[in-house]
């Protein structure tokens, strides 16, 4: 080199300032060929990687400059921010604390040691870290921003909304603060004006992840078709490119194509890397019961909940013990407190990190880790991520792939997964020999004493309903069910009044396609079993598509209710075609969208077919759909075939449970 070492490595940092990281890089490898132990060299390469996107490299080349130099607080303080972004918190916070040891706290050192409590499940921690920012510096945005996440974390979402508005008055269209801002919005369930926090955001920052699904959910969550189907293809594409445009929950409601929400999927989780290795074999089993643990945020008043309920009290305790780890909020419900008699050990591990809680289960000597949630929302697959047991299992609260290389197995059923997909899933495929989707059959029978006239039904006349949320409905189905008005007199559309935006909004598209808006009956939220029992006066039931009815399938089954459905390819769109297989009414199950109308038209307009229908379902809580017993031993016997794989140390494979 022409320069010395020295005047390289200076030449370098202006560059780096100047943000010509390229020519930068390029320079300081020149200054580690003259001298390879150079900290300032190993630190600003390290630096550069990490603004490249490359944390693991990061966290090398800085890790290489604090054993040349390990007094340079800076060092420590890059190091903590590839951590975080490699989702390694703790060791962040480690890092983090020893360079406030080595200088004063600043404004920006707190902040990060915030942030690494954030990512630990300690929000009221993370909350003291961000006010102690705030102490030093009153206009600092970003502390600002971050303290509306712990707080919004906390459950205080109005606060959160304070804090966010309080940074965009420092820094108008401050992007962390109108995605957070957006995001809060949404709890409030006030999604158009989430819309019109997105929209900008998307001008500001076009390629922040999940931004456009944000966007784009918010709006159909009020039924705000505008340009759809562009819409869908845009985002549809990007997602197929591997962009992370969109989460797999959101996205699992408008795409089509199983091979794009796998690919969905793997964007998500590929921060977590291949995952920790698996545990050996222990072949100490002699005597020992097979240990279930099943993880969700929802054990409470939720969906998920009621459906699992039946099957953890069913499993035989002679051979199975059966844990929750529970990371979401205690309500204090009926559900929640059954939950919690019903497993032998209830671990609310809603404060511990992901590490800490598989290390918890491993300590516990769990045998098969049974994920509830997926990639919903809240979603803790790290804890998988960090192998919390040797057998690990997608179930039930996701309709669709986890993406990950640490999960082992997706259980389903011939329908949600037929033969021949099994590619569009990461997991191994178990099918069950009825349904995937646990019931409880020890539920209310739900009573109905009302009449038609108390949910303001007109007392004759044909009541198709669709008690979906408002965000599954799409305007080509929509299409369809306004056609049915038109052609059957005196029908009804019932439907959920999900939020007031897209009431609304539905009311007006009715009006758009020739029907007059009082022939859509919104019936207000109530509790499970009153809804439910309302059901019984509804004729029948018009299934959404690309995001079928689940539980709410269930529910209108329960009651005896026919539902008529599109398959698609998607697990999502698959699942309310096994509950009819189950209940015994696979005729109810259409192929094409033009099917589904004929189906539907042929059924309003021909009272005998329909009774016939009905018929079949006055035994339904009879059915295999409803029977817990018989589901309860379907899927024990896949968790032991699961489980006696691993002892005879295999690797996971497909298979189907035979009844």
């Amino acid at each position: 080199m022409t320069l010395s070492p020295d005047a390289a490595f200076q030449q370098g940092l202006a560059l780096h300032q100047q943000g010509r990281l390229d020519q930068a890089e390029a320079l300081y490898r020149d200054v580690l060929a003259a001298q390879p132990q150079h900290f300032g060299a190993l630190h600003l390469t390290g630096l550069l990687h990490y603004q490249h996107g490359r944390f693991a490299a990061a966290v090398e080349w800085i890790e290489r400059a604090i054993a040349v130099n390990p007094g340079v607080p800076d060092a420590h303080s890059n190091l903590a921010l590839a951590l975080l972004e490699l989702k390694r918190p703790q060791e962040a916070l480690a890092r983090i604390d020893h360079a406030m040891g080595l200088r004063p706290p600043s404004p920006e050192s707190l902040n990060n040691r915030g942030n690494a409590l954030q990512a630990l499940h300690r929000p009221a921690e993370a909350l003291a870290e961000y006010d102690r920012a705030l102490g030093l510096r009153p206009d600092y945005a970003l502390a600002h921003s971050n303290r509306g996440n712990a707080l919004r974390t906390l459950g205080r979402p109005a606060e959160a909304l304070t804090a966010y508005d309080r940074a965009l008055q420092i820094v108008p269209g401050y992007p962390d603060a109108l995605n957070n801002r957006g995001r809060t919005l949404r709890d409030f369930k006030r999604f158009g004006e989430a819309a019109q926090v997105f929209a900008p955001l998307l001008s500001i920052v076009p390629l922040r992840p999940h931004v456009p699904g944000l966007w784009f959910d918010s709006r159909l969550q009020i039924c705000d078709w505008a340009d759809y189907d562009g819409t869908v293809a845009t985002l549809s594409a990007a997602l197929e490119r591997g962009e992370p445009v969109d989460v797999p929950q959101s996205a699992a409601s408008y795409v089509l194509s199983p091979a794009v929400l796998r690919r969905c999927a793997e964007t998500e989780v590929a921060g977590y890397g291949p995952g920790a290795a698996r545990p050996p074999v222990s072949r100490a089993r002699d005597g020992k019961r097979l240990h279930l643990a099943y993880l969700s945020y929802d054990f409470r008043t939720h969906a998920v909940a009621a459906l699992i309920a039946g099957l953890i009290e069913r499993h035989d305790r002679a051979r199975f013990e059966v844990s929750a780890i529970s990371y979401g909020p205690d309500d204090g419900g009926a559900l929640r407190r059954r939950l919690q008699a019903g497993f032998d050990s209830f671990h609310d591990v809603s404060r511990q990190d992901d590490a800490a809680v598989a290390a918890l289960m491993r300590s516990r000597g769990v045998d098969i880790a049974v994920d509830l949630a997926g990639l919903t929302a809240f979603h803790r697959i790290g804890i998988l991520a960090a192998r919390a047991a040797p057998v690990q299992v997608n179930y039930l609260g996701f309709p669709g792939t986890s993406g990950a290389p640490f999960v082992d197995y997706i259980i389903a059923d011939p329908h949600t997964i037929p033969a021949g997909q099994e590619r569009f899933y990461s997991e191994q495929v178990v099918r069950l020999p009825d349904t995937y989707q646990a019931n409880d059959d020890a539920r209310d029978p739900a009573a109905m004493a009302s009449s038609r006239g108390n949910h303001g039904l007109p007392a004759e006349g044909f009541v198709f309903c669709s008690f979906n949320n408002a965000f599954k409905i799409r305007p080509q189905m929509f299409d369809i069910w306004m056609r049915l008005l038109r052609q059957v007199e005196g029908s009804v559309l019932w439907l959920l009044d999900d939020n007031k935006e897209a009431t609304a909004i539905l009311k007006r598209e009715a009006e758009r396609r020739g029907v007059p808006a009082a022939r859509l009956v919104f019936a207000p939220r109530e509790a499970m079993d009153a809804h439910v029992a309302r059901q019984r006066h509804a004729d029948l039931f018009l299934d959404t598509f690309p995001y079928n009815a689940h539980t709410t399938g269930s529910d209108a089954l329960w009651v005896g209710l026919p539902l008529l459905t599109l398959a698609g390819q998607t697990f999502a769109s698959r699942v309310a075609t096994g509950l009819l297989h189950a209940a015994g009414v696979p005729e109810l199950v259409a192929h094409t969208a033009a099917d589904y109308e004929a189906l539907a038209l042929a059924l309003a307009r021909d009272p005998a077919r329909l009774a016939a229908v009905k018929d079949k379902l006055n035994d339904v809580r009879q059915s295999r759909l409803f029977d817990t017993r018989r589901f309860c031993r379907n899927i024990e016997s896949a968790y032991e075939t699961m489980q006696a794989r691993h002892l005879r140390g295999e690797a996971p494979a497909a298979f189907d449970v035979v009844a």
